[in-house]
């Protein structure tokens, strides 16, 4: 008996959050195939990781972070780890390395009060100036 495949879901209203991350982590990871990259996830966060990236050369490998928007959290740092997002429901993919991006937002951000108590500074809406910055961690598609 084929499989019915009637209507796409709705990402907001179908699906519970661990359903988005799952959700995310197969269309990043297309994306990134495009580029020779291979995911592996992981069934819990290694490392702050929730899933680890294959180059190619089968020698490098990267642990990432994967977020529903631009984030920051003093819990990743020292911890060598990449964040990936996307802007949007349909918009472009981004993965930067926390600890070198967090190094060049930290004058803008680093006194707020959401960091200074320890939680995660997140950016709801990326402004012109912010994508401008994201430039170099665009995942092309």
């Amino acid at each position: 008996m084929p499989i019915e495949f009637k209507k796409k879901i709705d990402y907001k209203k179908d699906l519970n959050s661990r359903q988005q991350e799952a959700y995310n982590f197969q269309k990043v990871s297309a994306v990134l195939a495009d580029f020779g990259f291979v995911t592996i996830r992981l069934s819990n966060d290694w490392n702050g990781a929730d899933f680890i990236v294959q180059d190619r050369n089968g020698k490098t490998f990267h642990k990432v972070q994967l977020k529903s928007r631009l984030t920051f959290d003093k819990k990743y740092e020292d911890q060598d780890l990449y964040i990936c997002f996307r802007d949007g429901e349909h918009g472009p993919w981004y993965m930067y390395n926390h600890a070198d991006l967090l190094k060049k937002v930290l004058p803008q951000i680093g006194g707020t009060k959401t960091l200074l108590v320890g939680k995660p500074y997140h950016y709801p809406v990326l402004s012109k100036g912010m994508k401008e910055l994201l430039k170099p961690y665009l995942i092309p598609e």
